[in-house]
Protein backbone atom coordinates (compact mmCIF):
# COMPACT_ATOMS: atom_id res chain seq x y z
CA UNK A 1 0.00 0.00 0.00
CA UNK A 2 1.39 3.65 -0.50
CA UNK A 3 0.76 7.19 -0.09
CA UNK A 4 0.06 10.73 -1.64
CA UNK A 5 1.78 13.66 -1.05
CA UNK A 6 -0.29 16.20 0.60
CA UNK A 7 0.48 19.68 1.57
CA UNK A 8 -0.89 19.81 4.96
CA UNK A 9 -1.89 17.37 7.99
CA UNK A 10 -5.70 16.03 7.25
CA UNK A 11 -7.82 16.57 9.56
CA UNK A 12 -10.82 14.79 10.91
CA UNK A 13 -12.11 11.59 13.00
CA UNK A 14 -11.55 9.43 10.28
CA UNK A 15 -7.59 9.62 10.68
CA UNK A 16 -4.70 8.16 12.26
CA UNK A 17 -1.25 9.15 12.16
CA UNK A 18 1.95 8.52 12.39
CA UNK A 19 5.62 9.31 12.33
CA UNK A 20 7.32 8.87 8.19
CA UNK A 21 10.25 6.59 8.66
CA UNK A 22 13.21 7.48 6.84
CA UNK A 23 14.63 3.68 5.87
CA UNK A 24 13.77 1.11 3.39
CA UNK A 25 10.18 0.33 3.21
CA UNK A 26 9.82 -3.45 3.87
CA UNK A 27 7.90 -6.98 4.30
CA UNK A 28 8.43 -9.04 6.34
CA UNK A 29 7.77 -12.95 5.62
CA UNK A 30 7.69 -15.56 8.18
CA UNK A 31 6.45 -19.12 8.05
CA UNK A 32 8.39 -21.17 11.39
CA UNK A 33 12.09 -20.36 11.19
CA UNK A 34 11.93 -19.40 7.55
CA UNK A 35 12.19 -15.25 7.21
CA UNK A 36 12.06 -13.38 4.29
CA UNK A 37 12.88 -9.56 4.06
CA UNK A 38 11.32 -8.27 0.13
CA UNK A 39 11.71 -4.37 -0.57
CA UNK A 40 9.21 -2.32 -1.50
CA UNK A 41 10.03 -3.02 -4.90
CA UNK A 42 10.14 -7.14 -4.44
CA UNK A 43 13.81 -7.36 -3.93
CA UNK A 44 15.19 -9.66 -1.88
CA UNK A 45 16.41 -8.20 1.35
CA UNK A 46 17.47 -11.26 3.87
CA UNK A 47 20.83 -11.38 3.15
CA UNK A 48 21.93 -7.67 4.06
CA UNK A 49 20.05 -7.85 7.73
CA UNK A 50 21.09 -10.96 9.20
CA UNK A 51 20.97 -9.00 12.95
CA UNK A 52 17.11 -8.70 12.96
CA UNK A 53 16.26 -12.05 11.49
CA UNK A 54 16.36 -14.18 15.24
CA UNK A 55 14.03 -11.28 16.55
CA UNK A 56 11.35 -11.84 14.03
CA UNK A 57 11.76 -15.58 14.53
CA UNK A 58 11.09 -15.42 17.88
CA UNK A 59 7.59 -13.76 17.23
CA UNK A 60 4.90 -15.69 19.14
CA UNK A 61 3.24 -16.02 15.98
CA UNK A 62 4.86 -19.24 13.71
CA UNK A 63 3.15 -17.57 10.21
CA UNK A 64 2.60 -13.68 9.78
CA UNK A 65 3.54 -10.63 7.14
CA UNK A 66 4.65 -7.45 8.34
CA UNK A 67 4.57 -4.38 6.94
CA UNK A 68 7.22 -1.78 8.25
CA UNK A 69 10.66 0.31 7.57
CA UNK A 70 14.25 -0.95 8.22
CA UNK A 71 15.92 2.04 9.70
CA UNK A 72 19.56 2.69 10.80
CA UNK A 73 20.08 5.01 14.08
CA UNK A 74 23.21 6.13 14.96
CA UNK A 75 24.19 5.47 18.30
CA UNK A 76 20.50 4.88 19.11
CA UNK A 77 19.89 8.88 18.36
CA UNK A 78 19.17 10.35 14.86
CA UNK A 79 18.25 7.98 11.45
CA UNK A 80 21.12 7.49 9.03
CA UNK A 81 19.91 6.80 5.38
CA UNK A 82 23.69 7.03 4.11
CA UNK A 83 24.85 4.41 6.55
CA UNK A 84 21.07 2.28 5.70
CA UNK A 85 22.41 2.00 2.03
CA UNK A 86 25.59 0.89 2.78
CA UNK A 87 24.06 -1.75 3.69
CA UNK A 88 23.32 -3.21 0.62
CA UNK A 89 27.10 -4.94 -0.59
CA UNK A 90 27.62 -8.32 -2.33
CA UNK A 91 30.89 -9.49 -0.22
CA UNK A 92 29.47 -11.27 2.55
CA UNK A 93 32.27 -10.72 5.28
CA UNK A 94 31.45 -6.50 4.76
CA UNK A 95 27.53 -7.79 5.40
CA UNK A 96 28.65 -9.48 8.46
CA UNK A 97 30.86 -6.55 9.63
CA UNK A 98 28.07 -3.36 9.15
CA UNK A 99 25.31 -5.84 10.82
CA UNK A 100 27.54 -5.62 13.89
CA UNK A 101 28.65 -1.77 12.88
CA UNK A 102 25.61 -0.52 12.06
CA UNK A 103 23.03 -2.37 12.80
CA UNK A 104 19.12 -2.00 11.51
CA UNK A 105 16.29 -1.82 13.35
CA UNK A 106 13.09 -2.94 12.10
CA UNK A 107 10.31 -0.58 13.07
CA UNK A 108 6.56 -2.67 12.35
CA UNK A 109 3.22 -0.46 11.23
CA UNK A 110 1.36 -2.85 9.61
CA UNK A 111 0.02 -6.94 9.78
CA UNK A 112 -1.18 -8.20 6.67
CA UNK A 113 -1.70 -11.55 7.67
CA UNK A 114 -1.01 -14.07 10.98
CA UNK A 115 -1.98 -17.44 11.33
CA UNK A 116 -2.29 -18.42 7.70
CA UNK A 117 -5.69 -16.00 7.98
CA UNK A 118 -5.63 -12.68 5.12
CA UNK A 119 -6.17 -9.79 7.43
CA UNK A 120 -5.78 -7.16 4.67
CA UNK A 121 -9.48 -6.42 4.23
CA UNK A 122 -9.59 -6.12 8.10
CA UNK A 123 -10.00 -2.29 8.84
CA UNK A 124 -7.40 -0.38 9.99
CA UNK A 125 -7.99 -0.13 13.87
CA UNK A 126 -8.42 -4.20 13.88
CA UNK A 127 -5.02 -4.65 12.39
CA UNK A 128 -3.64 -2.60 14.67
CA UNK A 129 -4.87 -4.17 17.20
CA UNK A 130 -3.58 -7.52 16.48
CA UNK A 131 -0.20 -5.84 15.69
CA UNK A 132 -0.05 -4.97 19.40
CA UNK A 133 -0.86 -8.50 20.82
CA UNK A 134 1.65 -9.87 18.42
CA UNK A 135 4.34 -7.47 19.42
CA UNK A 136 3.27 -6.80 22.95
CA UNK A 137 6.97 -7.08 24.86
CA UNK A 138 9.17 -6.96 22.20
CA UNK A 139 12.89 -5.81 22.62
CA UNK A 140 15.41 -4.05 19.97
CA UNK A 141 15.86 -4.36 17.05
CA UNK A 142 12.13 -4.77 16.57
CA UNK A 143 9.81 -2.45 17.55
CA UNK A 144 5.92 -1.19 17.14
CA UNK A 145 5.69 2.44 15.21
CA UNK A 146 3.60 4.65 17.52
CA UNK A 147 0.39 6.47 16.40
CA UNK A 148 -2.13 9.43 17.69
CA UNK A 149 -5.54 9.62 16.30
CA UNK A 150 -5.02 13.69 17.49
CA UNK A 151 -4.41 16.12 14.91
CA UNK A 152 -2.77 18.56 17.03
CA UNK A 153 -0.47 16.03 18.95
CA UNK A 154 0.57 15.11 15.10
CA UNK A 155 1.12 18.78 13.93
CA UNK A 156 3.60 18.53 17.44
CA UNK A 157 5.04 15.19 16.05
CA UNK A 158 5.58 16.48 12.97
CA UNK A 159 7.74 19.35 13.90
CA UNK A 160 9.46 17.75 17.12
CA UNK A 161 10.47 14.19 15.03
CA UNK A 162 12.40 16.32 11.88
CA UNK A 163 14.92 16.45 15.18
CA UNK A 164 15.58 12.76 14.51
CA UNK A 165 16.04 12.20 10.99
CA UNK A 166 12.26 11.64 10.07
CA UNK A 167 10.68 12.71 7.05
CA UNK A 168 7.48 13.74 8.03
CA UNK A 169 3.80 11.85 9.39
CA UNK A 170 1.46 9.30 7.31
CA UNK A 171 -2.34 9.60 7.77
CA UNK A 172 -4.17 6.80 7.34
CA UNK A 173 -8.03 6.22 7.57
CA UNK A 174 -8.62 4.26 10.88
CA UNK A 175 -11.51 2.15 8.66
CA UNK A 176 -9.68 1.41 5.56
CA UNK A 177 -8.58 -1.78 4.10
CA UNK A 178 -5.09 -2.37 3.44
CA UNK A 179 -4.98 -1.67 -0.99
CA UNK A 180 -1.84 -2.79 -2.35
CA UNK A 181 -0.59 -0.83 -4.88
CA UNK A 182 -3.46 2.05 -4.18
CA UNK A 183 -2.04 5.15 -2.53
CA UNK A 184 -4.81 5.76 0.25
CA UNK A 185 -2.32 7.08 2.98
CA UNK A 186 -1.63 10.46 2.66
CA UNK A 187 2.50 11.57 3.18
CA UNK A 188 2.74 14.84 4.68
CA UNK A 189 6.55 15.66 4.13
CA UNK A 190 9.23 18.71 5.16
CA UNK A 191 9.53 21.21 2.12
CA UNK A 192 11.92 23.68 2.55
CA UNK A 193 13.54 26.31 -0.57
CA UNK A 194 17.65 26.76 -1.29
CA UNK A 195 19.03 28.91 -4.24
CA UNK A 196 21.84 25.96 -5.99
CA UNK A 197 24.46 26.35 -8.21
CA UNK A 198 23.70 24.75 -12.09
CA UNK A 199 26.94 22.44 -11.79
CA UNK A 200 26.25 20.36 -15.07
CA UNK A 201 23.46 18.38 -16.05
CA UNK A 202 22.70 14.85 -16.30
CA UNK A 203 21.19 13.25 -19.99
CA UNK A 204 17.77 10.88 -19.63
CA UNK A 205 18.60 7.56 -19.39
CA UNK A 206 18.72 6.90 -23.46
CA UNK A 207 20.83 9.58 -24.14
CA UNK A 208 18.24 11.66 -25.88
CA UNK A 209 17.93 14.12 -23.75
CA UNK A 210 17.93 16.34 -20.61
CA UNK A 211 17.60 14.14 -17.38
CA UNK A 212 18.08 16.45 -14.59
CA UNK A 213 19.95 19.73 -13.98
CA UNK A 214 23.14 18.92 -11.11
CA UNK A 215 23.46 21.05 -8.14
CA UNK A 216 26.14 22.69 -6.14
CA UNK A 217 26.68 24.56 -2.82
CA UNK A 218 29.74 26.31 -1.45
CA UNK A 219 31.38 25.46 1.65
CA UNK A 220 32.45 28.35 3.66
CA UNK A 221 36.25 27.62 2.62
CA UNK A 222 34.56 28.25 -1.20
CA UNK A 223 34.43 24.32 -2.23
CA UNK A 224 31.56 23.88 -4.55
CA UNK A 225 30.25 20.24 -3.75
CA UNK A 226 27.76 18.57 -5.22
CA UNK A 227 24.12 17.79 -3.52
CA UNK A 228 21.73 16.39 -5.52
CA UNK A 229 19.65 17.12 -9.30
CA UNK A 230 16.53 18.60 -10.21
CA UNK A 231 14.41 17.27 -12.63
CA UNK A 232 11.44 18.30 -13.01
CA UNK A 233 10.97 19.33 -16.43
CA UNK A 234 8.61 18.93 -19.39
CA UNK A 235 9.78 18.33 -23.26
CA UNK A 236 9.61 22.17 -24.03
CA UNK A 237 11.60 23.31 -21.14
CA UNK A 238 14.42 20.46 -21.35
CA UNK A 239 15.19 21.26 -25.26
CA UNK A 240 15.31 25.31 -24.07
CA UNK A 241 17.35 23.75 -21.00
CA UNK A 242 20.11 22.10 -23.15
CA UNK A 243 20.49 25.40 -25.39
CA UNK A 244 21.02 27.38 -22.51
CA UNK A 245 23.94 24.64 -21.04
CA UNK A 246 25.41 24.28 -24.08
CA UNK A 247 27.97 27.29 -24.16
CA UNK A 248 28.86 26.82 -20.19
CA UNK A 249 29.72 22.78 -21.15
CA UNK A 250 33.53 22.80 -19.51
CA UNK A 251 35.84 19.92 -18.15
CA UNK A 252 34.32 18.42 -14.93
CA UNK A 253 35.48 20.54 -11.45
CA UNK A 254 38.43 19.30 -9.52
CA UNK A 255 36.46 18.81 -6.31
CA UNK A 256 33.91 16.88 -8.28
CA UNK A 257 35.90 14.71 -10.05
CA UNK A 258 37.62 14.20 -6.68
CA UNK A 259 34.19 12.99 -4.92
CA UNK A 260 33.84 9.68 -3.35
CA UNK A 261 32.85 7.34 -5.44
CA UNK A 262 29.18 6.44 -5.87
CA UNK A 263 28.10 10.56 -4.48
CA UNK A 264 29.38 12.11 -8.48
CA UNK A 265 26.79 13.22 -9.84
CA UNK A 266 24.95 10.32 -12.41
CA UNK A 267 28.00 8.19 -10.84
CA UNK A 268 27.68 4.24 -10.08
CA UNK A 269 25.55 3.42 -6.41
CA UNK A 270 24.21 0.51 -5.03
CA UNK A 271 21.20 0.88 -6.43
CA UNK A 272 22.38 1.69 -10.17
CA UNK A 273 22.73 -2.25 -11.07
CA UNK A 274 25.90 -1.52 -12.80
CA UNK A 275 24.59 1.42 -14.98
CA UNK A 276 26.37 4.73 -15.32
CA UNK A 277 24.49 7.64 -16.31
CA UNK A 278 26.45 10.02 -18.52
CA UNK A 279 26.51 13.69 -17.79
CA UNK A 280 27.54 16.97 -18.61
CA UNK A 281 29.90 19.80 -16.54
CA UNK A 282 28.72 23.00 -17.04
CA UNK A 283 30.25 26.58 -15.71
CA UNK A 284 29.02 27.33 -12.08
CA UNK A 285 27.23 30.34 -13.43
CA UNK A 286 23.63 29.71 -12.94
CA UNK A 287 21.35 30.14 -9.92
CA UNK A 288 18.24 28.37 -9.64
CA UNK A 289 15.79 28.49 -6.44
CA UNK A 290 14.37 25.03 -5.72
CA UNK A 291 12.79 22.71 -3.18
CA UNK A 292 14.00 20.26 -0.88
CA UNK A 293 12.91 17.94 2.30
CA UNK A 294 15.91 17.47 3.85
CA UNK A 295 19.46 17.86 3.48
CA UNK A 296 21.03 13.71 4.13
CA UNK A 297 24.23 13.97 6.68
CA UNK A 298 24.35 17.63 6.05
CA UNK A 299 26.13 16.82 2.19
CA UNK A 300 23.20 15.92 0.06
CA UNK A 301 19.48 16.17 -0.67
CA UNK A 302 18.07 13.39 0.48
CA UNK A 303 15.25 13.02 -2.75
CA UNK A 304 15.28 14.74 -6.29
CA UNK A 305 14.69 18.88 -5.32
CA UNK A 306 11.79 20.60 -7.19
CA UNK A 307 12.87 23.60 -9.72
CA UNK A 308 11.37 26.59 -9.01
CA UNK A 309 12.32 29.46 -10.71
CA UNK A 310 15.91 31.28 -11.92
CA UNK A 311 17.96 33.70 -9.73
CA UNK A 312 19.36 35.77 -12.02
CA UNK A 313 19.65 38.14 -8.78
CA UNK A 314 21.74 36.04 -6.81
CA UNK A 315 25.74 35.27 -7.64
CA UNK A 316 26.73 31.68 -7.23
CA UNK A 317 29.01 32.53 -4.67
CA UNK A 318 26.18 33.53 -2.34
CA UNK A 319 24.87 29.66 -2.78
CA UNK A 320 26.54 27.93 0.81
CA UNK A 321 25.56 25.44 3.10
CA UNK A 322 25.05 28.08 5.51
CA UNK A 323 20.99 28.99 4.33
CA UNK A 324 20.66 24.96 4.69
CA UNK A 325 17.92 25.21 7.56
CA UNK A 326 19.21 23.35 11.11
CA UNK A 327 16.70 21.50 13.40
CA UNK A 328 17.03 20.79 17.32
CA UNK A 329 18.17 17.05 17.40
CA UNK A 330 15.90 14.74 18.69
CA UNK A 331 16.31 10.63 20.07
CA UNK A 332 14.76 8.87 17.99
CA UNK A 333 14.12 6.29 20.99
CA UNK A 334 12.01 8.98 22.51
CA UNK A 335 9.69 8.96 19.55
CA UNK A 336 8.56 4.71 20.71
CA UNK A 337 7.65 6.28 24.10
CA UNK A 338 5.25 9.15 23.00
CA UNK A 339 2.11 9.03 23.29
Amino acid sequence: MLSATADGIPAGDSWTYEPKWDGFRTLVFRDGDKVELISRGARPMTRYFPEVLPALRSLREDRVVLDGELIVAVDGHGLDFGALQQRIHPAESRVKMLSEKTPVWYVAFDLLAAGGEDLRKLPLGERRKRLEALLKGVKPPLFLTPYTRDAKTAKQWFQLFEGAGLDGLIAKSWDGQYVPGKRLWVKVKHHRTADCIVIGWRKSSDGSTLGALLLGLYDDKGTMHYVGHTSSFNAAARRELIAKLKPLETEMPEEVRNATPGRMPGGLSRWSRGKDTEWVAVKPQLVCEVTYDKLEAGERFRHATGFLRWRTDKRPKECTFEQIESVASFDVRGIFRSK
